[in-house]
């Protein structure tokens, strides 16, 4: 991950990680999905997940659905 990464990430209100994972980011935005929290939108465009990285992680087929248009 680059240093620009790590400063987006670090500035974060809510989601704070020192060394975030590809695999890590993906759970944690499939679990932001089914909460319906905002801060999903950021991890998802920051590492460009697509709609199926995102189902097989655990988020809802509703959430993924709704967000349709910044998946792929």
């Amino acid at each position: 991950m680059g240093k620009s990464k790590k400063r987006i990430i670090n500035k974060g209100k809510n989601l704070q990680f020192k060394n975030l994972s590809r695999n890590d980011a993906v759970k944690t935005a499939a679990k932001l999905l089914n909460e319906n929290n905002k801060d999903a939108y950021s991890l998802i465009t920051l590492f460009g997940f697509s709609a199926e990285e995102i189902l097989e992680a655990g988020a809802s087929y509703e959430a993924v659905k709704s967000m349709g248009s910044i998946l792929r």
